[in-house]
């Protein structure tokens, strides 16, 4: 099955970049292995780039394997700099809060969270706050080296055109961290996103193997733009949401 489902996404242009094949076809050998894909509340509404890797995490359950949908209430506070030219804006706590519990409803109607691979959803805030700043640098920047941080793509176009602060400079490692969590709390070894995440993936990918000492993988699929070339995001304009109160089902199609 992995290998055939590996092709069939290969065949429909669904994967943008991988670890190596070889080892990922391994790892999905496994009955009920695991994988994630993570989703950051900076708006109370997932959109339709997010439907596009949602769907493919679908096709995973439907395969038999076991998705993990993590909603980023601590990621979500700091702001991802992938594909954006400009810092955000930073969002209150409570909001943030609330954006996460209107996204954990959008999810359940997409993913099976009963029967035997049923999903299970996550949210980094749980194992983020308890984390003291001393613990997290001792801990998890320790392993990070300061000059690959400043090579990814996200921040090098961030530097060309006026900076970037270390909040989001920080983010990074902030997804490296999710990762690694969910590697000891569910044995997953598998994290999809969309193509501007593949940095931010392999950064879990590298820590996973310096702490743990073992293999985990990575898998992107091409990003949805927009007519202009952009992708679309929660907090850019001409976005289109899945809450149909925000935008309607007639104007989606």
């Amino acid at each position: 099955m992995s290998k055939a489902l590996l092709d069939d996404l290969t065949w429909r242009g669904s994967i943008a970049q991988s670890t190596d094949r070889a080892e990922l076809e391994k790892y999905l050998a496994n009955p009920g292995a695991s994988l994630y894909l993570g989703f950051d509340p900076t708006a109370p509404s997932l959109h339709i780039g997010n439907l596009v890797a949602l769907t493919l995490l679908r096709r995973f359950q439907l395969a038999g394997y076991k998705p993990i949908a993590l909603v980023g209430g601590a990621t979500g506070l700091v702001g991802d700099p992938s594909g954006r030219s400009a810092e955000r804006s930073l969002n209150e706590a409570d909001l943030v809060a609330d954006w996460v519990e209107r996204i954990r409803a959008q999810l359940e109607g997409f993913l099976d969270f009963t029967g035997k691979n049923a999903a299970i959803m996550a949210n980094n805030l749980d194992w983020t706050a308890p984390v003291s700043a001393i613990e997290f640098l001792r801990d998890i920047g320790k392993h990070f080296s300061v000059n690959q941080m400043l090579a990814k793509d996200s921040v090098a176009s961030r530097l060309e055109s006026g900076g970037i602060s270390y909040t989001e400079f920080s983010y990074q490692v902030m997804q490296a961290f999710d990762y690694l969590e969910l590697f000891r709390r569910h044995n997953c070894a598998l994290q999809i996103g969309g193509s501007d995440q593949w940095g931010n993936i392999v950064a879990g990918v590298d820590l996973i193997r310096r702490v743990e000492a073992k293999s985990a993988h990575a898998l992107t699929i091409p990003l949805l733009a927009k007519a202009d070339g952009t992708k679309f995001g929660k907090t850019a304009e001409g976005a289109i949401w899945l809450d149909p109160t925000m935008t309607s089902a007639y104007a989606l199609f």
